[in-house]
């Protein structure tokens, strides 16, 4: 079995803080998501290793273990590598469900999850969350599973397929969802207990969310905001005709009712999309409209 440097697949140093690895994660998971490298599999790979990753070091009890193991194999590294090969025995963990009722996710997923053997083998056992995160002792026991979904799947509501041990098992992640919700599979785990997908919402590159509000742009030129006009804006509903107010300023926010993120509680009920007006300056202008300017500019 090969050690894995998580730090290394993240690309932050051993001392980063639970926030630098998070907006590292972020990066890494937006960039490798197999929703936008479709059919590409060393996308694929290097998206399961930014996961393995986070759920290592976002959790601070995997993460403590992860250091010391890190620490040992670094020393044993620096003594030549002595005995042949590194003693793992005294990291793995249990994986047979007596710790708490955990599970092999590996095995409950069909591999979908693309946990490596090390991940397996040294955190199979381990709880998720536990005290450290601060969950009490019922939470501790929750068999949960990281789940990453994009923006518009998170708009739209959507499901997962869970495979594994001739079972088949379709999750379905309700509208609205944030990052950090928990969506509840009724006895999915193999020993009969409940699994909680704990969801990430993946960062758009066109929407910025904040609760259930949705901020964008649109780009207009000079006169359709010294005059007014409409302009083409894209919703996670589809695109809008949106009327500009003449004498519009720069960066300046035009509210759209009831165009943001579903609650999940009523999902009838939606956010507000605001658009932010980003106005484009011509660099070369016709002799005809620089005298209708110059013309506006005298009082």
């Amino acid at each position: 079995m090969d050690y894995k440097d998580y730090y290394q697949v993240l690309g932050v140093s051993r001392s980063a803080s639970a926030d630098e690895i998070r907006t590292a994660y972020r990066k890494l998971a937006m960039k490798y998501h197999p929703d936008r490298n479709p059919d590409d599999k060393q996308a694929e790979e290097r998206f399961k290793e930014a996961n393995e990753a986070y759920q290592v070091l976002s959790d601070p009890q995997k993460r403590a273990r992860y250091d010391q193991l890190g620490s040992a194999y670094s020393s044993w590294q620096r003594r030549g590598a002595p005995g042949g090969g590194f003693d793992w025995s005294q990291w793995t963990t249990d994986r047979s469900g007596a710790g708490g009722g955990q599970v092999n996710f590996e095995d409950l997923f069909g591999g979908a999850t693309g946990f490596s053997d090390f991940f397996s083998a040294i955190f199979g056992g381990m709880p998720s969350g536990g005290a450290a995160g601060g969950y009490g002792p019922r939470m501790a026991r929750q068999n949960e599973q990281p789940v990453s979904i994009s923006l518009h799947e998170a708009y739209a509501g959507t499901s997962r397929v869970l495979e594994g041990g001739g079972r088949r098992l379709t999750v379905r992640i309700p509208a609205g969802v944030k990052t950090g919700s928990k969506v509840r599979a009724a006895g999915a785990a193999p020993d009969g207990s409940d699994l909680y997908l704990k969801i990430t919402v993946e960062p758009d590159p066109n929407f910025e969310r904040k609760d259930n509000d949705l901020y964008t742009t649109v780009s207009v030129d000079v006169f359709t905001a010294l005059l007014g006009g409409e302009a083409e804006v894209q919703t996670l509903g589809g695109k809008i005709r949106v009327t500009i107010p003449s004498g519009t300023q720069p960066e300046q926010l035009i509210r759209l009712s009831g165009r943001g993120m579903p609650k999940v509680k009523p999902p009838e009920s939606k956010g507000d999309l605001y658009v932010r007006v980003k106005v484009q300056i011509p660099k070369n202008l016709s002799a005809s409209q620089k005298e209708l300017l110059e013309q506006a500019r005298k009082p």
